[in-house]
């Protein structure tokens, strides 16, 4: 319970400090912190990203996070200076709240790790 609320306390934190810096206070969904991880670990931006650029970042955003689980590795930096992970152990089958509660955990300790919030 403890933890919980602990999580539940660091994500509004979290979602609170996101939207005022990227989204002009206006509250940024999960998919689109996802997505912003997914930039921050491509390390550079590019001005308009293609869809399909799009859907690699959220793709590198979820691969980096579940990482922190061994559920992903991070292989190596293509010539492009893109991230490549690789499946090391399939993820279990989860509910959708199972899912989120999972990818709000991981999101709130890459931050934690970056000091992005305490």
């Amino acid at each position: 319970m403890v933890r919980d609320e602990k999580l539940k306390e660091r994500w509004n934190i979290l979602l609170k400090k996101i939207s005022d810096q990227f989204n002009n206070g206006e509250v940024i969904d999960l998919d689109g912190i996802v997505y912003l991880i997914g930039i921050q670990e491509l390390g550079f931006i590019k001005k308009n990203f293609k869809k399909n650029d799009k859907l690699n970042l959220m793709h590198v955003g979820v691969s980096r996070l579940l990482s922190q689980y061994g559920y992903y590795e991070f292989c190596f930096i293509d010539n492009d200076g893109w991230p490549h992970y690789i499946v090391k152990e399939q993820l279990p089958n989860l509910t959708s709240g199972e899912q989120k509660l999972l990818m709000k955990q991981a999101i709130v300790n890459y931050f934690l790790e970056k000091g992005y919030i305490n």
